[in-house]
């Protein structure tokens, strides 16, 4: 292989989210108040900063206060506070609404794009000296000869589905640094082979998920009320599936809608999608979208494990930060400031790793900071709450009920969670589910929706949903769980398909759909399909989201 140009930089991060750019941040701002001058450099797969961002989302301000303490000055894009939240129980025809409980309150927060804030983000982290470059996708972790992490590189350009260069091949590019900070979010690819190189997950309870499906719309006047919050559970899910909606009123008239599903279901005929486009046709919801228009459509991976899934947090070069390592506050349904502060945090541990005489390879300090921060005692005191839903929702309710108003979140032990993809019943022994054909108006197919996601992909490249084994998507999935691939993925990625009436079946898999939500990676049975990068600056365009 010909030998890959490279830059070298103090610290290198690889992902321009929440956590990746205000540890970036904290970083410059360190080097500014120490008289130090370390170099950082972040890349971003997506085409631009904010591309891939894809949350509710309602921001609590609390690390953003502590980062930026002037950001209204500076025009950072909050803009709706809440002014009210409501809490609602579903039934088929009607809405019950319950008193909100208190790590949902919302006074003080904000709703916003995720993604706009994250632009704003990289421009506060430019004028400090932080390099940023977008559309580049690392593909590969360096390590020198004693296993230390040394950096990343991104991914070769133009490489045909063949494997073979075509006439718009570029080799991949060597960031190298004494630090690298893994800023993926949920389910990062680089992260998921940090994990079994280093044996970081030892002693953590395997990290439970939740698909996310998210809309933006543009509704009527009439029936907005800038910085309502709303929530549900109930319908359209059964009572053994953990899950529930949001709707965000912000401004201009816009709307944020969507539906989050833990990856531990057990019905093998369930469609995340479906179910958030069933939502939609409640009675008491319906009304709220009639004469709008949809402007966007997304869908991501979160994760929901907590504090008992968190992994080891560093390792010889490198550490974890944001979603990629699982500090997602899911009682709240928030976690940009957690993901914010675990990276100021490893900022903070980083820059006094790198400027220390006798500093090793490991920046061990991380961790331990982290637990001397509201980050650590916040997801401490609702650590059960998520895998209390293991008993259903009415079960998951009362022991929440029990652990926040009488344990105050300081229960004496530690409910743990189990592998999502491990959860499945067989086909034969579950219930199929009746979803309704789409409308079109307010509920809508999967290939209109990725439309509308802006998702692109170069069509000439190697397909970045790999399996490990072929023959497994017929043999064990479509045999045992009715090809379970068709319906949790929400962008229509995977088809079980026949070429003629007689002709056996096969998976065809329309890699150029792909929004990178990570589900199928995360709940595949036997964890055969393999998510890595495509190309950078490939998969979805999110305005606004």
């Amino acid at each position: 292989m010909a030998e890959r140009e490279f830059m070298e930089y103090d610290i290198v991060i690889v992902g321009a989210g929440p956590s990746g750019l205000a540890c970036a941040i904290r970083v410059r701002q360190l080097c500014a108040e120490r008289g130090l001058d370390l170099s950082v450099c972040v890349i971003e797969k997506g085409s631009e900063v904010g591309a891939h961002i894809l949350s509710g989302a309602v921001i609590e301000p609390r690390a953003l206060d502590e980062l930026l303490p002037d950001w209204k000055e500076r025009g950072a894009p909050l803009i709706t506070a809440v002014t009210e939240d409501r809490f609602l129980f579903l039934t088929r025809n009607r809405a019950l609404r319950l008193p909100t409980p208190p790590q949902m309150h919302n006074h003080g927060n904000y709703i916003i794009s995720l993604g706009n804030l994250c632009r704003w983000l990289a421009t506060q982290a430019e004028a400090l000296g932080v390099e940023i470059y977008p559309g580049f996708a690392a593909a590969e972790v360096l390590y020198d000869d004693a296993s230390t992490v040394t950096g990343v590189a991104t991914g070769d350009l133009g490489i045909g589905r063949d494997g073979s260069p075509t006439d718009r091949f570029q080799s991949g590019m060597e960031l190298r640094a004494r630090q690298t900070i893994f800023a993926e979010g949920c389910r990062g690819s680089l992260t998921r082979d940090l994990f079994d190189r280093f044996n970081l997950r030892a002693g953590a309870d395997p990290q439970t998920y939740g698909i996310g499906i998210k809309e933006l719309w543009e509704i009527d006047p009439a029936r907005h009320q800038a910085g309502l919050v709303v929530h549900s559970v109930g319908w359209p899910m059964s009572t053994d599936t953990y899950g529930g909606s949001w709707m965000y009123h912000f401004e201009n008239n816009q709307l944020s809608v969507g539906f989050v599903i833990g990856l531990d279901y057990s019905n093998p005929h369930l469609s995340p999608f479906d179910e958030m486009q069933r939502f939609k046709t409640h009675p008491s919801v319906r009304p709220i979208f009639e004469g709008g228009r949809r402007i966007s459509y997304g869908a991501r991976a979160l994760s929901e494990g907590g504090l008992q899934s968190i992994p080891k947090l560093t390792f010889p070069g490198g550490m974890l930060i944001g979603d990629t390592a699982g500090f997602l506050n899911v009682p709240k349904i928030k976690g940009t400031h957690t993901a914010m502060k675990s990276g100021m945090t490893a900022a903070e541990a980083c820059v006094d790793h790198l400027v220390a005489a006798d500093a090793t390879a490991e920046a061990t300090d991380y961790p331990e900071r982290l637990r001397r921060t509201w980050l650590w005692s916040e997801l401490a005191s609702v650590r059960n709450i998520r895998p209390a839903f293991r008993w259903g929702l009415y079960g998951g309710i009362a022991y929440s009920a029990l652990d926040t108003y009488v344990l105050r979140g300081k229960a004496p032990w530690t409910l743990h969670h189990h592998a999502d993809h491990e959860q499945l019943r067989l086909a034969a022994q579950s219930p199929r589910i009746d979803y309704p054909k789409p409308d079109g108006k307010v509920s809508f197919d999967k290939l209109s929706s990725v439309f509308v996601s802006n998702t692109n992909h170069e069509e000439d490249q190697r397909i970045h949903l790999t399996l490990k084994d072929a023959s497994v998507p017929i043999a064990f999935n479509l045999a045992r769980y009715d090809a379970p691939e068709q319906r949790y993925c929400p962008a229509g990625v995977y088809e079980i398909v026949r070429d003629g009436a007689n002709a056996e079946p096969r998976l065809q898999i329309n890699a150029q759909n792909c929004v990178h939500c990570k589900t199928c990676d995360i709940k595949d049975p036997t964890q055969n399909i393999r998510w890595v990068v495509p190309e950078g600056g490939g998969g979805p365009n999110y305005p606004n989201m």
